[in-house]
């Protein structure tokens, strides 16, 4: 009977551990995704902040699967299998973003995939990497907020220095808070630039009542706005200024056609001004008549000694110096 209720209590024993074995098993590939069918999905970091194999993925805050894997392929990059259930794997898109983030304030680290902007982007296929955003670690805030403070100490001891200085009246603007005198200057300017101010709106009010006391109707400014006469003697100019312009206007298309004819080569002056042949004719004629006067002039030279006419241009010589003596007389009378 003693041995019989210890194999009993072997057995429980057993069955129990097996049950307890095959809970865990079950659970821990549960969270694995040991037992359901998956897809690996790629992202490549900088620095992944402390992320193991086994934490969790989660799509927009919903765990999606772990993760599988971390491997460094090159200097300065850390490439992060995930694991993804296929059943929530076709959610995500491929302009999808994966970012490493803390599992609360003292949790582990976990991978995040928020959606992209654009909606009709494509679902992922296993074996695709997806975007990441580095987000600032804890170091680079801590030296941020060092940096930050040796700068604010900075900027607190200048200021001590400025303060300093405007208390013992040093500089421009400690002295304009020390010096009485500036002080007086200063609030007389001021009193100089309200009577100004109280001038300019005195004047235009003067302004204002002068052209309220204009007598529209028996000044020059009703005959300009409201004479029919002046109104339809001001439009006849203007009508005589368009008519001028118009006429104007008419002479100089005349003028440009008249030129346009010359340039085409049609008219009488662009028949004189144009025509070769016409101005070898003209300077022939006038060496012909140059030749000619020549010829007289030797003919007329010749005929003064021929002794038939000798006596006609002896006599006409003597003629013509008895003129000159007579009108030399006149004048000196």
């Amino acid at each position: 009977m003693g041995k019989s209720g210890e194999k009993v209590k072997v057995g429980i024993f057993v069955v129990v551990g097996t049950v307890l074995l095959i809970a865990a098993l079950y659970f821990i590939g549960q969270q694995q995704q040991m037992f359901s069918r998956t897809i690996k999905l790629y992202a490549v970091f900088n620095n992944v902040n402390g992320l193991q194999a086994g934490n969790y993925v989660r799509y927009s805050g919903v765990n999606v699967g772990t993760v599988s894997d971390i491997d460094m392929v090159e200097n300065g990059k850390i490439r992060v299998e995930m694991s993804i259930a296929a059943e929530t794997g076709r959610f995500i898109k491929k302009n999808a973003v994966a970012s490493v983030a803390s599992d609360g304030l003292v949790g582990s680290m976990v991978l995040n995939i928020v959606p992209g902007k654009e909606e009709s982007a494509k679902a992922v296929v296993s074996g695709d990497t997806i975007q990441v955003r580095v987000r600032i670690g804890t170091d680079e805030m801590l030296a941020t907020l060092s940096k930050t403070n040796k700068n604010a100490a900075l900027l607190t001891e200048d200021l001590l220095k400025i303060t300093h200085k405007i208390l013992v009246g040093k500089g421009t603007l400690g002295i304009m808070l020390s010096d009485t005198l500036m002080a007086k200057n200063i609030r007389q300017s001021v009193f100089e630039v309200e009577k100004t101010t109280a001038g300019t709106s005195a004047a235009i009010g003067k302004i204002n009542t002068i052209i309220s006391k204009v007598d529209y109707d028996q000044s020059a400014a009703s005959v300009l706005l409201s004479d029919k006469a002046s109104a339809a003697q001001i439009k006849l100019v203007f009508a005589n200024l368009e008519k001028s312009s118009n006429n104007i206007n008419d002479l100089t298309k005349k003028m440009d056609d008249y030129f346009d004819k010359m340039k085409a080569g049609e008219g009488t002056l662009n028949y004189i001004t144009q025509n070769k042949d016409l101005a070898k004719d003209i300077d022939s004629t006038m060496i012909n008549i140059k030749q000619a006067s020549e010829k007289l002039n030797e003919n007329m030279e010749a005929l003064k000694h021929n002794f038939l006419f000798r006596g006609y241009f002896r006599r006409q010589a003597q003629q013509k110096k008895k003129d000159s003596l007579k009108m030399i007389n006149i004048k000196k009378n």
